[in-house]
């Protein structure tokens, strides 16, 4: 039976499909919830306990370790498949050649060389690369209509991003940053399966940020509602046919432009004077468990057999799915939550730290009033919970 590793921040979606196909299953994480399938080759970099805290994700996270603890599973699987997390340019130009999916991908992660390879082509946000802040306020004041937002070079979840404001003291990270237009706008997401000479869209959805609730600024990915529809994109839209079509054309388009192979993504910010594309994700998505839901279909094969040239029957949608991650809003000692729609759950008795990644509620449902009140009760409900755990402390 051939090898199979799943590598990346959190496998356990992932691991639920691959489990399903005929390998021999491998996985590294950084995440260890409590409802990953246990199995006999894993590994797992944070360690769970009653009373023991997980910490801070971007201070903790390095994914050269993620790669360093798996060598001797990299040098043991037949097929390596790269989750959110971890760049396929991070390993050997060896061990590149077990992956299943895109190796070929600096002009893709790099946010400004895919503004430069997609700037005359397709609609996109103006990008400047800086060097330091100061740079980022003259060029500010050189185009007073625009508003601009500080996004780093290569990063995604939309962490690090700030709106540049000239009232504030804005810090400069580690790595390199760029300066973008900020459209305002609906976010928006496509997930296409790409062979070397075919290219299909499975599915648009409404992609959700921190922004979509709270009104903030932040831009943190949140989850995603799909299939996209005039009731799932939450806005005054009249021809949803439309946006649909033109996502689906300009998806297919880029995938061919880089040469994509596999399960990709595209995300977009649709205003008034259009449809602006923001960035690919070059690798399986956040999607991919909403996807399966809504059509029934296992995404992980449908990647596999993308990458080996064959894109599956891709049927009809069945239901509305809707995917919410939660971020803790206190410090919490996670206790049992008694729902059906909660995934990605941490050990009971380990604390998250407030604003952290708690759980995420996935469910599913043909009427999208009703699916979208389930995950409301379900995340106010796990709210409630961690306020009055900290209540109880206090």
């Amino acid at each position: 039976m051939e090898k199979l590793l799943l590598i990346g921040i959190d496998t356990r979606s992932m691991l639920n499909s691959a489990l399903k196909l005929d390998y021999d299953i491998y996985s590294t994480s950084y995440f260890s919830t409590s409802d990953t399938p246990a199995i006999k080759n894993q590994k797992i970099i944070l360690n769970e306990e009653d009373g023991l805290s997980c910490g801070v994700f971007e201070e903790e996270f390095n994914s050269e370790k993620l790669i360093e603890i798996s060598k001797d599973y990299i040098d043991e699987v037949d097929y390596i498949i790269p989750i959110s997390g971890i760049s396929p340019t991070e390993f050997s130009r060896k061990d590149q050649k077990k992956i299943l999916g895109n190796t070929n991908v600096k002009h893709i992660e790099n946010k400004y060389k895919f503004y430069q390879k997609i700037k005359y082509e397709f609609k996109t946000p103006k990008t400047f690369y800086i060097s330091d802040v100061d740079e980022a306020y003259e060029i500010n004041n050189n185009h007073p209509e625009s508003q601009f937002i500080l996004k780093p070079v290569q990063g995604s979840g939309g962490y690090d991003i700030n709106i540049l404001n000239n009232n504030e003291d804005i810090q400069f990270n580690k790595g390199d940053f760029i300066l973008q237009e900020y459209v305002h706008g609906i976010n928006l997401s496509s997930s296409v399966l790409s062979t070397k000479n075919d290219a299909k869209t499975i599915m648009n959805s409404r992609l959700l940020t921190i922004h979509d609730f709270e009104k903030n600024n932040s831009f943190i990915y949140v989850g995603n509602i799909l299939p996209l529809t005039e009731k799932s994109i939450m806005s005054n839209i009249n021809d949803i046919d439309k946006i649909n079509n033109l996502m689906m054309e300009t998806s297919e388009k880029l995938s061919h432009k880089f040469n994509l192979i596999g399960s990709n993504g595209v995300d977009y910010i649709l205003n008034e004077t259009g449809l602006y594309v923001i960035e690919i994700n070059s690798r399986l998505q956040g999607t991919f468990e909403c996807i399966e839901k809504s059509l029934g279909i296992n995404m992980l094969d449908a990647h596999i057999k993308a990458c080996m040239g064959e894109i599956v029957e891709i049927p009809k949608p069945k239901y509305y799915s809707y995917k919410k991650i939660i971020y803790s809003p206190t410090r919490m000692k996670y206790e049992k939550i008694d729902l059906n729609n909660i995934f990605d759950l941490p050990h009971i008795g380990s604390i998250t730290e407030k604003s952290e990644p708690l759980l995420t509620i996935i469910d599913k449902d043909k009427n999208f009033e009703k699916l979208y009140e389930k995950v409301e009760i379900a995340s106010k409900k796990v709210n409630d919970a961690a306020i009055r755990y900290q209540q109880g402390i206090e």
